[in-house]
């Protein structure tokens, strides 16, 4: 529920694309409550993904928002709305092409309507594109969740969400347009710090593990056998990285989550040292070594991120308000 009586939870549609990638920009925002991957715009009642891939339903691919407006304003939501797409592009977004994969916003209001139309005026005089803004700014109507497997999609199949993100253009779109500018609000609390900073703040196993991709000593680290509930960030950055709602014991020595808590926060890439072809797991803002992902982990992701403790930074859920992680509170009130 909303803390201010006078201003009841309020909702927000964007069509953006693929709705996978629409999800996390919007998920961990201050005042967001819910977002939820569906179809929205056309005519066929209660379409399923397959009906709208064909394209013959007249819907977009889209998410529907709840949030609380006296946390987060609707134009704070079209800032990172306009950051994730093509604004330009009128034949789908990115790699998938077709009416269904079309950019949009559904207003829900005439307050929005006009929120929305002073929002694409002041992007379109930017100067950013070299081409005219096309998205559309349509009346909301009606609203269809996708199936269960299509929400939190980049939690549930992160490898297969990144590859899928990096293969379709999307992000070296977002890198290249938005370079100089942050992607969501989180992006601009972590940065990697100075070389001088980063051996000052860190012990020599810490800076060894972090910054030239070492390992520490199984059953014998900070976090191998925590138990208590929190999250995991990353030491140098504090970037959110992993839940304890998703650690299990893998019997190795050292911490094991099943997924990240932060999808976007984690980068992979082949590593071939010692004699061995695995995935390593990097934090995206302070580039951290942070260890390997394995295909040998539990139901439902089937997958094992094995990371060093050295690379991480607990905080207990009691503490995740006064260390600036409010939004995560949520995930232990259940």
């Amino acid at each position: 529920m909303s803390n201010n009586p006078d201003k009841p939870l309020e909702k927000a549609t964007f069509a953006g694309g693929c709705f996978w990638c629409m999800e996390p920009p919007f998920e961990h925002l201050e005042g967001v409550t819910e977002v939820t991957s569906g179809y929205t715009g056309g005519h066929k009642e209660n379409p399923t993904y397959e009906e709208v891939c064909s394209g013959t339903t007249g819907h977009l691919e889209a998410v529907h928002i709840t949030y609380d407006p006296a946390k987060v304003s609707y134009k704070e939501l079209l800032d990172v709305f306009w950051r994730q797409i093509d604004p330009t592009d009128a034949g789908g977004q990115f790699v998938d092409r077709g009416s269904q994969y079309m950019a949009a916003i559904f207003y829900h209001n005439d307050e929005q309507k006009r929120i929305a139309e002073q929002s694409k005026k002041e992007l379109q005089q930017s100067g950013r594109y070299d081409k005219p803004v096309v998205t559309e700014i349509r009346k909301f109507s009606k609203f269809y969740p996708a199936e269960d497997y299509h929400q939190d999609y980049y939690k549930k199949c992160p490898i297969k969400y990144n590859t899928y993100k990096t293969g379709s253009g999307r992000k070296q779109y977002q890198e290249n347009v938005w370079k100089n500018e942050s992607n969501s609000q989180s992006s601009m609390k972590y940065q990697k710090l100075s070389e001088a900073e980063i051996e000052k703040k860190l012990t020599p196993l810490q800076y060894q593990v972090t910054q030239q991709c070492g390992t520490e000593p199984p059953f014998a680290n900070a976090y191998w056998n925590n138990k208590k509930e929190g999250i995991y960030v990353d030491i140098v950055s504090g970037e959110p990285l992993f839940s304890s709602k998703d650690k299990f014991d893998s019997g190795t020595g050292w911490p094991s989550f099943i997924k990240p808590l932060e999808s976007e926060n984690i980068l992979e890439k082949a590593d071939s040292s010692h004699d061995m072809v695995r995935t390593e797991v990097r934090s995206k803002h302070g580039d951290s070594h942070l260890g390997h992902v394995f295909d040998d982990g539990p139901a439902p992701t089937g997958l094992r991120y094995c990371i060093n403790s050295a690379s991480l930074r607990f905080i207990p859920k009691e503490d995740l308000e006064k260390e600036g992680y409010a939004e995560y509170k949520k995930l232990f009130e259940e």
